[in-house]
């Protein structure tokens, strides 16, 4: 009996650990078109994805990594959270001039995550010190939790990104970096 209601109280906590992360990532999401927009010169021109750094956020890039096509992955953090993870956030630019594909290696090659589409699924982050490999987190229906829906970036266009790892011992200061079809970067972790 005692298993039984241990495992109800799992499932509890992995369904209400889901609902609190996609509350959080639903914060991310742009304000409806049925708002009145205020009225500035920058409101008139283009508008373009870019990073605009938070309170207590760091200004600089950690690192920028190249990838197939001339597509560049800006990285602006890489934080732990209390809840055990660690949430890479950045950006995916096409400095060209003509639309880009992105590559679906990008998604990775695990089944669960291929049937979710083109996502960054693939990305991992190596602990050289602990020797160990962490994968993005899937949620239970096997989605990964990272930015989804990705195809291509327009020439000149940028696109917010995030990807959300188990976080690494707080004794882990620096990971490798690394995202199918770019090259690896190093990163160091707040």
């Amino acid at each position: 009996m005692d298993v039984r209601y241990a495992r109800g109280g799992l499932t509890a906590l992995a369904v209400a650990s889901a609902a609190l992360l996609a509350v959080g990532c639903g914060a991310e999401e742009k304000p409806k078109a049925d708002k009145p927009a205020a009225t500035t010169a920058s409101s008139q021109e283009p508008q373009t994805s870019q990073v605009q750094p938070t309170a207590g956020e760091p200004a600089e890039e950690l690192a920028v990594i190249k990838g197939q096509k001339g597509v560049e992955l800006s990285i602006s953090s890489a934080k732990r959270d209390a809840g055990g993870f660690l949430t890479i956030r950045g950006q995916l630019r096409n400095p060209s001039g003509a639309a880009i594909l992105l590559p679906v290696e990008l998604r990775g090659d695990e089944t669960e995550v291929v049937k979710h589409g083109l996502t960054l699924g693939g990305a991992t982050l190596v602990d050289s010190a602990g020797k160990k490999r962490y994968y993005v987190l899937r949620d239970t229906d096997g989605r990964p939790l990272t930015t989804t829906g990705l195809d291509s970036i327009g020439p000149g266009k940028s696109t917010d990104v995030f990807m959300q790892f188990p976080a690494p011992p707080a004794s882990t200061t620096e990971v490798s970096f690394q995202l199918p079809t770019f090259e690896p970067a190093t990163l160091k972790l707040s």
